[in-house]
């Protein structure tokens, strides 16, 4: 159930719809429900802070409750998540706008919290500052998964000579060649190309400040 259908919700309902998801989206806004309906599962209209209407879609029944609501209604988010742990959902994301009103939300009953904002702007900045990272999508925990290019000085050596784990807490976890359509196993005596596109797991800035030393 996705809770919210302003960009963010409606983006995510139609994702997960497309990826044969079961959704149920849900608005207060009649205009917003009738274009989730050309794609999700159910589309309802009501207000989630409504705690009899909430209770009528059976929160406790669904794998994953997303609180989608924005900036417009902090307080809506925040009693829309209360009542959904007080309902039993199982699982319970909501969005946050800034680290106080995350806080609030893990406090009444979040089971995790998204800023999908902050961490596209912490994506984006990774990318414009270091033109060999192609993208980054944290994975849960403290590890993110980072697509790059190898950095000039990593060409023509391989992963055992660079011993990226030891010195640097990064993992190559996949290598794609240059024309090859898959992603393979890397091996540690194969020379890294130029054109190489490694697939790295690693805490948070990890492959930053590996980087900013090339």
């Amino acid at each position: 159930m996705v809770i919210g259908l302003g960009q963010f919700g409606m983006a995510l309902a139609q994702s997960l719809a497309e990826r044969s998801v079961e959704v149920m989206a849900v608005d207060a806004r009649l205009e917003r429900v009738q274009v989730a309906s050309d794609f999700a599962a159910s589309a309802i209209q009501f207000d989630a802070t409504d705690e009899d209407a909430l209770r009528r879609t059976s929160p406790e029944r669904r794998d994953v409750c997303v609180c989608a609501i924005g900036d417009e209604n902090r307080e809506g988010s925040i009693i829309c998540t209360a009542l959904l742990r007080q309902l039993g959902a199982p699982h319970i994301l909501a969005r946050a706008t800034d680290p106080v009103h995350e806080r609030i939300l893990r406090l009444v009953g979040a089971h995790e919290v998204v800023n999908p904002e902050r961490a596209f702007g912490e994506r984006l900045a990774t990318r414009l500052l270091y033109s060999t990272v192609l993208d980054e999508v944290p994975i849960g925990g403290d590890l993110v998964l980072t697509e790059l290019r190898p950095p000039a000085a990593f060409v023509g050596r391989t992963l055992s000579d660079l011993s990226l784990p030891r010195r640097h807490e990064i993992n190559v976890v996949a290598i794609r060649r240059e024309g090859d359509k898959t992603v393979s196993t890397p091996l540690p005596n194969t020379p890294l190309q130029e054109k190489d596109i490694l697939l790295v797991v690693s805490p948070p800035n990890a492959v930053a400040r590996l980087l900013g030393r090339f």
